[in-house]
């Protein structure tokens, strides 16, 4: 279910909204198993340095 509030937020964003899906990742699984959350950690991180540089 988190996916699908996820992509309305998106959808409805104003702004620069991006969606990334974590292959094989649930929910909480990107709380602290490191091969997740290095992931999205690297998109964040991407995603800031494109959108507040």
């Amino acid at each position: 279910m988190t996916r699908g509030f996820s992509e309305k937020a998106v959808a409805g964003s104003p702004g620069n909204a991006e969606l990334f899906l974590v292959e094989g990742a649930a929910h909480v699984d990107l709380y602290d198993r490191d091969q997740y959350v290095a992931s999205a950690a690297a998109e964040f991180v991407g995603f800031f340095r494109k959108h507040l540089a």
